[in-house]
């Protein structure tokens, strides 16, 4: 089916009217999206810079969520109790919070930066210890 550069409005059975949009990506492949408002009369007026806009917002959120999974340890934690599980995703929040305003403040060049350098040290200091001549396997 092809798909108008402006979107394309279909009928999704007991849904309702949704614009479709094609993205194509460099390689090749491209995916569909479905937009869907609540008033349907400004669905004929939605173009495709109104889509990139949402598809910006969107990727912004995606970003948010990765970060606060990877960096902040929001999946990786081990508590059972309604308190204690609270308390940690807090704690995520808080953490991310934290990160943003560091790269705000331009101290962190990104969210990932900080988890970069803390590694690289980490491992610097891991090599030079087991350099040490008192981890030496003399005999």
């Amino acid at each position: 089916m092809e798909i108008p550069n402006n979107g394309l409005i279909v009928i999704i059975k007991e849904f309702g009217k949704v614009k479709i949009f094609k993205r194509t990506f460099k390689h090749g492949s491209c995916r569909y999206y479905a937009t869907f408002l609540y008033d349907e009369s400004k669905l004929m007026d939605w173009k495709r810079d109104d889509f990139r806009e949402l598809q910006t917002i969107h990727w912004g959120i995606e970003c948010y969520h990765r970060a606060l999974k990877q960096l902040c340890g929001l999946s990786k934690f081990q508590v059972r109790t309604t308190k204690a599980i609270v308390t940690h995703i807090f704690c995520s929040l808080r953490a991310f919070c934290q990160l943003e305003l560091m790269r705000i403040k331009a101290t962190i060049e990104s969210w990932y930066s900080l988890q970069r350098e803390l590694s690289l040290k980490v491992a610097r200091e891991f090599i030079l210890e087991q350099l040490s001549p008192t981890n030496s396997l003399t005999a």
